[in-house]
């Protein structure tokens, strides 16, 4: 009898095997898409409750609180928010609406952001750069001391901070508001710095060959190489800037120079009896993460990519 009888029942096997473990993997991609789906919803639930509180009219806004969609929608609440509203309007004397100067709060933000993100991201690198390839005494020890400033809670910080920006006398002012994050922070430090330990060595060794000085190589091969980096930490620390309140709220209280959380906090305030105006209160909000949305939307991979990519060396 020939040895290749048995050829065929090993082969049915094979491919029940195989059917059995693409089955498996199949399920547990649907098993995992499932979970994901529902950590989305559980996400963007608060969301879209804003939303559509920033849709309703103000009248139906407790009557349709079970509804999913906004009942007899409008885009009143935003007009009046932006001021696009004219004052005879008679809708404005149904309730004591709160006033706020949108586009002064906006650019207000636009402002504390770039004074905060760009000095930051530049010293951050430079700094990143002297412990990823300088050699001096000390270097492992500060660059410990500097990532053990990571387990101090910011919270702590906040008095002997206002003391300095108040003895500057930097109150109410830009300066103020940006000067705790313009300088390099521990995260910025260390993700730039895990990113710069990946640069070819032989790259900056050919330009220490033909006479290039640490500045040329760090402005013209490093940085270039680090693009995708650079961005990702931009927009992180961007995002993390627009979103803060606690610190403009202590520094900068004037109406001039109020970031828009600082803004839409004082707007909730103004409300007649101190039940807010929830459906201005969330179209204010609404407007004020238009842009972290549209940030997150076009660089959300890069930032996840180079998050990924990061790692201790």
């Amino acid at each position: 009898m020939s040895s290749h009888t048995d050829t065929p029942p090993l082969r049915q096997s094979t491919n029940f095997a195989s059917i059995r473990v693409h089955s498996r993997f199949k399920f547990s991609a649907w098993f995992g898409y499932a979970i994901l789906a529902v950590f989305a919803v559980i996400s963007l639930g608060p969301i879209w409750i804003a939303v559509k509180t920033a849709f309703s009219d103000s009248s139906t806004l407790f009557t349709g609180a079970s509804s999913v969609l906004p009942q007899h929608p409008t885009l009143f609440n935003f007009e009046r928010v932006m001021g696009l509203v004219n004052p005879a309007d008679p809708r404005l004397e149904q309730t004591s609406f709160g006033k706020v100067d949108f586009y002064r709060a906006l650019m207000n933000s636009v402002t504390f952001t770039l004074l905060a993100v760009v000095p930051q991201i530049a010293f951050s690198a430079m700094a990143a750069y002297a412990f990823a390839r300088l050699r001096f005494y000390g270097r492992r020890v500060i660059f410990f001391l500097f990532l053990a400033a990571t387990m101090i809670p910011s919270v702590v910080l906040f008095i002997p901070n206002f003391i300095l920006i108040k003895d500057l006398g930097w109150l109410n002012t830009y300066q103020g508001m940006a000067a705790p994050y313009a300088l390099m922070t521990p995260f910025a430090v260390f993700f730039l710095r895990q990113m710069f330990l990946s640069t070819p060595r032989e790259l900056e060794e050919s330009a220490l060959i033909d006479g290039a000085c640490y500045f040329t190589i760090f402005f013209r091969i490093v940085l270039p190489v680090h693009r995708s980096a650079l961005a990702s930490l931009t927009i992180l620390a961007a995002i993390n800037a627009w979103n803060e309140f606690f610190w403009p709220f202590l520094v900068g209280r004037d109406r001039a120079i109020q970031v828009m959380a600082v803004a839409i906090n004082s707007f909730r305030s103004q409300q007649a009896g101190g039940v807010p105006d929830w459906s201005g209160l969330m179209a204010c909000t609404v407007l004020g993460i238009i842009p972290v949305a549209v940030l997150l939307i076009l660089f959300g991979r890069k930032v996840v990519e180079s998050l990924q990519y990061t790692g201790f060396r």
